[in-house]
């Protein structure tokens, strides 16, 4: 049996095997980790040399030509023989790299690559996720631009109230989009690198290795982490990076999961009605609690009972958001109105909400309030008959009425209805959402092809 028939004996996440990006799925592999693992002992070889340790150029040459070149079979069998993953790969490494196998992952632990990728996969993955949610906002502005004067039922408790605009509805949804747009971009800047802390975070082993001098183990540690990207590195830790930062991206995951969740409710709510059609099928965002309980039992320096749970709530939790934006996205590219039944709906509930407005006309009129009556009548059909509402045919009926008659079509005008609707989308969109939008201006082109 060939490799490739032998991985369809495996259990596949379907996250990966059909749903998430290239991108995302890349961004948690194998292949992205232990190759950024070989970037980091690189980067700790250059600044190692750079600060006077007896490292030559022959050997961080040595280690770059062979920094994607990864015998991953030769790396399982070595951690099948000693139970470590981290020593797996530096064996593997130094098998490449003869001359260079004495300084690979000098002074460090394995948390200096094991940490310092994770932190790169969560940037990354921020990076990615980041674009995607600024084209469904895009798109959805669009649409909210639109259907900015377009009545339309609104509901408390799913029970019809006053109108509002499809338009303004749809910022509604922005609003929460944008608000998660901005916490998803804080807790991506928010991420430090661990930098070279050594085993216990205190950096004994690099003030060894420069036999006292404070100084250049601090300019190693800022040499590593400007290589790799990061302007800050934490300045405390323990073994690990603290666990916090884990919860804090991924609290903001599981927020946006809420905001999608509520906004395709609403879609199925309204496709129910019929007055919008969409082709949605639903994801949610992984659970919350594996990192809240990961943080909480993390005792003093490090415990390993956080390395299982994180190989799965951080890449799951990224991928799943990963999908339901690209869902999304396509959703809010393909949303169709139907204006008709809208209008329809309107028809049937607006006669009820106008009664004040008959009251009001009719007082100016000198009459008194007895549409009450009337309106009581026409509930009665609808509600205990089935029937349609008559309340404006009982109106035009009643002699009473005479006297507002020719007020009656522009008494129920929809667009009374609506309130500044239409003025607030303008506003909420030239304020709120297109300059959130001005970073990813160039990325707004992608289009999305789901295969589902």
């Amino acid at each position: 049996m060939d490799a490739s028939a032998d991985e369809f004996m495996k259990y596949r996440s379907p996250l990966v095997s059909r749903y998430a990006s290239k991108e995302m799925a890349y961004n948690f592999s194998d292949r992205k980790k232990f190759t950024t693992w070989r970037k980091l002992w690189i980067y700790l070889a250059k600044a190692e040399k750079a600060l006077g340790l007896p490292i030559t150029d022959a050997q961080v040459a040595e280690m770059e030509s062979h920094a994607d070149d990864i015998d991953f079979a030769m790396a399982a069998e070595e951690e099948k023989r000693l139970r470590h993953d981290v020593m797996a790969h530096v064996h593997t490494f130094a098998h490449c790299c003869p001359t260079a196998a004495p300084i690979i992952h000098l002074g460090a632990t394995s948390c200096y690559v094991g940490d310092n990728t994770d932190l790169i996969m969560l940037r990354d993955g921020f990076d990615i996720l980041l674009p995607k949610l600024a084209r469904v906002i895009d798109r959805l502005a669009s649409f909210a631009e639109k259907y900015a004067h377009l009545p339309t039922l609104g509901f408390t408790h799913y029970q019809p109230a006053q109108l509002t605009t499809v338009g303004k509805r749809a910022c509604l949804w922005l609003q929460d989009l944008t608000m998660d747009m901005r916490n998803l971009q804080r807790a991506r800047d928010d991420i430090r690198f661990r930098g070279v802390k050594g085993t216990t975070g205190t950096q004994a082993s690099f003030l060894q290795l420069f036999q006292g001098e404070h100084d250049k183990v601090e300019d190693l540690d800022r040499m590593v982490t400007e290589m790799a990207g990061f302007k800050k590195a934490y300045l405390v830790t323990g073994q690990t990076y603290s666990r916090k930062v884990d919860i804090d991206c991924l609290t903001v995951l599981a927020s946006l999961g809420a905001s999608i969740h509520k906004i395709c409710t609403d879609i199925r709510l309204l496709a129910n009605l019929k007055e919008i059609e969409e082709p949605f099928e639903k994801e949610q965002i992984g659970s919350m609690s594996d990192p809240l309980q990961t943080c909480a039992v993390q005792w003093l320096e490090r415990t390993l009972d956080d390395s299982a749970n994180r190989r799965i709530s951080l890449p799951e939790s990224f991928l799943t958001a990963d999908i339901i934006l690209s869902t999304l996205q396509n959703i809010s590219e393909g949303l169709v109105v139907y204006p008709k039944v809208i209008e329809r709906h309107i028809r049937h509930e607006l006669p009820f909400m106008a009664t004040e407005n008959i009251i009001m006309a009719m007082v100016k009129a000198g009459g008194n309030r007895q549409i009450r009556v009337l309106s009581q009548q026409a509930a009665a059909v609808v509600k205990q008959e089935g029937g349609d509402n008559d309340l404006l045919a009982r109106v035009r009926a009643d002699a009473y009425f005479t006297p507002i008659l020719g007020e009656l079509d522009a008494l129920l005008d929809p667009k009374t209805f609506i309130g500044r609707a239409p003025q607030q989308v303008a506003r909420f969109l030239s304020e709120e959402v297109h300059p959130i939008l001005e970073p990813y201006r160039s990325k707004m082109d992608v289009k999305i092809e789901l295969d589902l």
